[in-house]
């Protein structure tokens, strides 16, 4: 969620304050030098990861947005465990210059929620590897799309604020990977893909495929 006064994340706050907290007393301290200048840039990535600006959003019927800031890393046709069906799969992977703010890329309801903490040793689901993670289904004019939130190794925690039952609207923020890593976009296999592996993308304004009407 973002505070209507500033276009930062509120889940960043704690962060920056902390970062802003340690860089004021540095400097009150030792003035300005070596320690308090590397605390006052520490703030820099910190300003990255949660900038969470608003988007102008696609009115294009049936197109699939980004859920994230980020670059193209698959577009494949595999097994989505979460919904137990055939899908398209989009992964967005999100770098240490995106923004980590998650949106929803399509109108619906939320089917089903569930989070995977992460594993060590033996997976508990066909879906799962060893990273923590949290699935969403959304039902969208009687198709379903599954996203997927993916803690990298340098993440920590992957946050999502819907629950089953709620409606959400294109672009809205729904979560946020703490910090890190990718998004993956499930789609029913008969999507047509209008990005490619490599391809840098933006949340909510870039149109990552096409839903024809069930």
């Amino acid at each position: 969620m973002t505070h209507p006064l500033t276009p930062l994340a509120r889940e960043g706050w704690p962060f920056l304050a902390l970062a802003t907290g340690l860089a004021t007393l540095a400097t009150c301290l030792w003035g300005w030098g070596l320690v308090s200048g590397i605390l006052w840039l520490a703030l820099l990535p910190l300003l990255l990861f949660f900038r969470d600006s608003s988007r102008a959003i696609p009115t294009q019927s049936g197109a699939i947005l980004s859920p994230a800031d980020g670059r193209i890393l698959k577009v494949e046709k595999v097994r989505d465990h979460y919904a137990n069906r055939d899908a398209l799969r989009i992964s967005v992977f999100m770098s240490v210059f995106s923004a980590h703010t998650n949106r929803s890329c399509v109108d619906g309801v939320v089917k089903h929620v569930q989070y995977f903490p992460r594993l060590i040793g033996k997976k508990t689901h066909p879906g799962h590897d060893h990273t923590e993670r949290n699935a969403m289904v959304i039902e969208s004019g009687g198709q379903i799309v599954t996203l997927v939130q993916v803690a990298g190794q340098m993440a920590r925690h992957v946050l999502c604020h819907a629950k089953v039952g709620d409606t959400l609207t294109r672009g809205q923020r729904y979560g946020l990977i703490r910090f890190g890593s990718r998004v993956d976009v499930y789609l029913p296999p008969h999507a047509v893909p209008l990005v490619a592996s490599g391809q840098r993308v933006s949340a909510t304004t870039t149109i990552l495929a096409t839903l024809p009407k069930a």
